[in-house]
């Protein structure tokens, strides 16, 4: 009984010894086939579909490469990147660029009001500037003067467009060219007028000079109503008409920027006695 035992036994071991073999033989065919950094060096072929371009890249990445994969941010593209060609790490000029991009997009999206503030306030700093040392030609800059109209870009410029171009959005809702010219025509010819008189009249009380709002909208208004319609008609078309609502002021202080040395010249213009 004992012998009888014994080979009972010494058949299990055998037969578990075999099984465990059969089992682990597909994990030594997955090693080798995928120690090979090479796809098309396999020693082994699988019915199966060749790597992606995502494998693709992490089978050739070097471990540094591969160790900042996934901690990167949003990519050039405001948002749709996987991560290879930029993010929060930047790998050259070009991705810190991006990366920037992607940085002051996201702020945007966190927060509209302040961001588009910011950036009005930039830009109307910047234009008054431009306009004291190139138009004016000034010898020594008038700092009270680009800090109010710097002022007005953050308290009133940014903001007050920001909720105008949300409002302007909901109410014209026909989409193509008919929605984007009606909107034009709102935008033109019923909010700016009446923006630019609010913005000269109340930087002339700013200044301390309340005395001339009036003489300085009598002179200076449809003057700058012309000039905001020569340079503002042609862009906002196209920005109603392709740019989406959120990016619109984003859009619009490319242009602002020519607007803001024209409107600073307007705003501090003498006013000439009658």
């Amino acid at each position: 009984m004992v012998s009888g035992a014994c080979c009972a036994l010494a058949h299990k071991s055998l037969l578990f010894t075999r099984t465990l073999s059969i089992w682990r033989q597909p994990t030594r065919l997955q090693f080798q086939t995928f120690t090979s950094l090479n796809p098309h060096s396999f020693k082994f072929t699988f019915n199966r579909p060749p790597p992606s371009l995502t494998h693709r890249r992490f089978l050739n990445s070097p471990p540094s490469a591969l160790s900042n994969h996934g901690s990167s941010g949003n990519g050039g593209r405001g948002g749709d990147s996987d991560g290879w060609n930029s993010g929060g790490s930047g790998g050259g000029d070009g991705g810190d660029k991006w990366s920037l991009l992607s940085w002051y997009l996201a702020l945007l999206g966190k927060y509209p009001v302040p961001v588009k503030a910011i950036t009005s306030a930039i830009l109307t700093l910047i234009g008054d500037l431009i306009c004291q040392l190139v138009i004016d030609q000034v010898q020594s800059l008038d700092f009270k003067r680009t800090f109010l109209f710097t002022l007005l870009g953050f308290v009133l410029v940014g903001p007050t467009l920001h909720f105008w171009y949300l409002y302007l959005s909901k109410l014209v809702t026909l989409p193509g060219a008919s929605g984007a010219l009606l909107r034009l025509v709102l935008d033109q010819f019923l909010f700016s007028p009446i923006f630019i008189g609010v913005f000269l009249a109340t930087l002339v009380t700013l200044e301390g000079r309340p005395s001339q709002a009036v003489p300085k909208l009598k002179q200076e208004w449809f003057s700058a109503v012309l000039a905001n319609w020569q340079l503002w008609i042609p862009f906002q078309f196209l920005n109603f008409r392709f740019v989406p609502q959120q990016f619109q002021v984003l859009a619009a202080n490319v242009i602002a920027l020519v607007w803001n040395v024209i409107l600073s010249f307007k705003a501090h213009k003498e006013v000439l006695p009658k």
